[in-house]
């Protein structure tokens, strides 16, 4: 099974300029991280800003695009996101709840598509 992904992990949107780190306050843990679930999708709280947004589906940046006469003029980044993450965990759950993995993925309705890129879980060496 893939990595499960804990608060802090490193997180990257197609249509943003920076990655951002994911803030999971949960009380589900696994050590003293708490571990994401699907529903950890809620924009500012869960999910950052990825510095500028490029894509024309944002309002913000359809509308400075259009007065720049076409020139795509990238905006400060507000996600819009909110639906589960897609490809969580099938049988591992935290809190009764799907885990997300590293292979999860979630969907800006601005039209990015938010990945992982560091997972954030620490594995134990077994020593």
């Amino acid at each position: 099974m893939p990595p499960f992904v804990t608060s802090g992990a490193m997180l990257r949107c197609t249509m943003g300029a920076s990655p951002a780190a994911l803030v999971v306050p949960d009380p589900i843990a696994v050590a003293t991280t708490p571990i994401a679930t699907e529903v950890n999708t809620i924009p500012m709280a869960n999910i950052p800003p990825f510095g500028m947004c490029m894509s024309l589906g944002n309002p913000e940046v359809a509308a400075a695009t259009a007065a720049a006469e076409g020139v795509l003029t990238p905006q400060p980044c507000v996600p819009a996101t909110g639906a589960p993450w897609n490809q969580a965990a099938l049988t591992a759950r935290a809190g009764g709840l799907p885990c997300v993995l590293v292979t999860s993925m979630c969907q800006c309705d601005w039209g990015g598509v938010i990945t992982v890129v560091d997972p954030e879980q620490v594995q134990d060496s077994g020593t």
